[in-house]
């Protein structure tokens, strides 16, 4: 696979409370030429594009999503939206597949390269599922003009939480997808968990052997959302493999962190492993791209402080600890600077059943 305009980039499909447009911007920008070259916008706080997807697009919204595509293709990336057509696959009737069309034809108008439609964290108990999606996706191929379609499954990774929170998935479903699915359909993939820690080599051929196809990776680091991870700073380097994910794995996205500007750093560790993975160091590559995403000041402090973001976390961090964090990142005038004190002041806990991603 390795870094090409086609393989990695970023999935914005956290819970909780979404970027800025600002920091949407700012992002690409800095990752753009670290070999990042898709940005899928896919929030799950828009309700417009996940339970309200047939509902009219707000207009305001719409311009700034069109203005951010515009920014995107400016500096090379390509850019994507992330649809959730809640349940359509219980009745794909034909008001639904009015409302679809609708909704792929205001994407064109936007001039998406990709869109991901996204059957995640909806009941997938039902029968004839991967027929009835893979009918779904023939009806989105035939009618966007997106140059790459990304499904992910209702089941998308062998963790058994996904099963207990969304009902028990049907026997053969990868399979059945991979029979039913036209083959330059892509299919995202978490891997043995919701939130994998590396891929290995056998994970993703069996995968690939099941689906007919090799996985597209949805990794869901440094995501922090949930109640209980949305406690932490997901900061450290990558542990993946780079040589297996780049022979196994046909592109890789990062769902990010609820911190915009934070999560510069792990991406950039990822950049990192992809270009060099022979002599790739989590470690040194932390400290390298803290300072060069955020700045030498703020740099230097995270590298110094990221055992109390990522090891201890607020429950852990004692008061006078927090005070002393506070005090010091508030002196420090930079939006990551702020992104700290503000997840010292517990301004980013989330709820809800998006906990499911913190198993």
């Amino acid at each position: 696979m390795g870094i090409n305009k086609n393989s990695l980039g970023i999935i914005e499909g956290f819970f909780g409370e979404p970027w800025s447009w600002a920091d949407r911007r700012a992002v690409v920008k800095k990752l753009a030429p670290l070999g990042y070259g898709f940005y899928i916008y896919a929030p799950k706080a828009d309700a417009y594009l996940r339970k309200e997807w047939q509902e009219p697009y707000p207009k305001q919204q719409l311009r700034e999503l069109k203005k951010f595509a515009r920014h995107c293709k400016k500096l090379g990336v390509r850019i994507g939206v992330g649809l959730s057509p809640y349940e359509a696959y219980i009745d794909f009737d034909d008001d639904k597949k009015a409302a679809l069309k609708n909704r792929l034809e205001m994407f064109g108008d936007i001039g998406i390269d990709d869109l991901a439609i996204l059957f995640d964290d909806m009941n997938g108990n039902v029968p004839d599922l991967a027929k009835t999606q893979s009918e779904i996706m023939d009806f989105v191929r035939d009618n966007t003009a997106a140059s790459r379609i990304i499904m992910c499954p209702s089941y998308y990774s062998d963790s058994s939480i996904l099963d207990e929170v969304f009902g028990q998935r049907p026997d053969n479903y990868l399979e059945d997808l991979g029979k039913f699915l036209h083959p330059d359909i892509e299919v995202f993939w978490t891997g043995e968990k919701v939130c994998s820690p590396a891929y290995s080599a056998e994970h993703l051929e069996s995968v690939r052997k099941r689906l007919g196809r090799k996985p597209f990776i949805w990794d869901n680091y440094p995501v922090n959302d949930g109640e209980k991870m949305s406690k932490f700073l997901h900061l450290r380097g990558f542990n993946n493999s780079a040589n297996a994910l780049s022979s196994h794995s046909s592109g890789h996205a990062v769902n990010p962190a609820l911190q915009a500007r934070l999560s510069l750093v792990p991406a950039y560790t990822l950049a990192v492993s992809y270009k060099n993975p022979e002599t790739y160091n989590p470690a040194l590559a932390f400290a390298a791209g803290a300072k060069k995403m955020l700045g030498s000041r703020v740099g230097s402090n995270i590298i110094k402080d990221v055992g109390s973001f990522q090891d201890k976390g607020l429950d852990e961090l004692s008061q006078k600890d927090k005070k002393s964090l506070r005090a010091r990142y508030a002196k420090i005038q930079s939006p990551a600077a702020r992104e700290i004190v503000l997840w010292l002041d517990g301004k980013y806990s989330t709820h809800a059943h998006e906990a499911v991603l913190t198993q």
